[in-house]
């Protein structure tokens, strides 16, 4: 959504169902899905793998695909966005071209705290990032509900879920989506210094 905020036209791939995904979407192998005709790419390989607060078999199952993705997007030749948790900064590339971290509370208002990396190509600049320790507890202070209902992680349960959309901005995805999503705030920052550069 922040891309399509900034003025993309946005195509997506998975290869899950995304039922309640907005925009042009084909369900297929992304690492194996043409990309032909794009003008750059936005990529976020699973995170269950890298995730610090993931614990399940499942996740431990999950394939790291963070270097396949780069090496397919670095042969390609266009610009491009890798996306992923803080878990995974120790395979994000920190060069001169390096990763950004974008988090809520760079965006003020009601935005969650929740930080992601964004690996560019080309290099493109974070917000002031402030100190956002104890962020989430001011905003649900301030939204009169409990810090665990904003903290917008894990599968949903109960009234948690009930304040995702506004604090992350996003309404047209269910719980599990949302505890997945990367804030549109977030993309449509990268999106508009994409744009310049193209």
């Amino acid at each position: 959504m922040g891309y399509h905020r900034a003025g993309f036209d946005v195509v997506g791939v998975d290869i899950k169902p995304q039922p309640h995904y907005p925009f042009e979407f084909h369900q297929a192998d992304a690492l194996t899905y043409p990309l032909d005709g794009f003008d750059a790419i936005h990529a976020s390989p699973p995170c269950q793998g890298y995730s610090t607060g993931t614990r399940s078999d499942e996740a431990k199952e999950t394939p790291r695909l963070l270097r396949e993705t780069r090496a397919r997007l670095d042969a390609t030749g266009l610009p491009y966005v890798i996306e992923n948790v803080y878990g995974a900064r120790s395979e994000m590339r920190a060069t001169t071209d390096g990763y950004l971290i974008l988090c809520g509370s760079m965006f003020g208002g009601d935005h969650a705290r929740r930080h992601r990396l964004f690996e560019t190509r080309p290099f493109m600049w974070q917000p002031h990032h402030p100190d956002c320790r104890g962020w989430n507890l001011r905003l649900a202070q301030r939204l009169g509900v409990d810090w665990r209902d904003v903290q917008a992680v894990g599968h949903g349960r109960g009234k948690r879920s009930k304040v995702w959309p506004r604090v992350l901005g996003i309404d047209w995805a269910n719980d599990y989506g949302m505890s997945q999503a990367i804030p549109p705030a977030y993309t449509e920052w990268i999106g508009r210094q994409l744009l310049a550069v193209l």
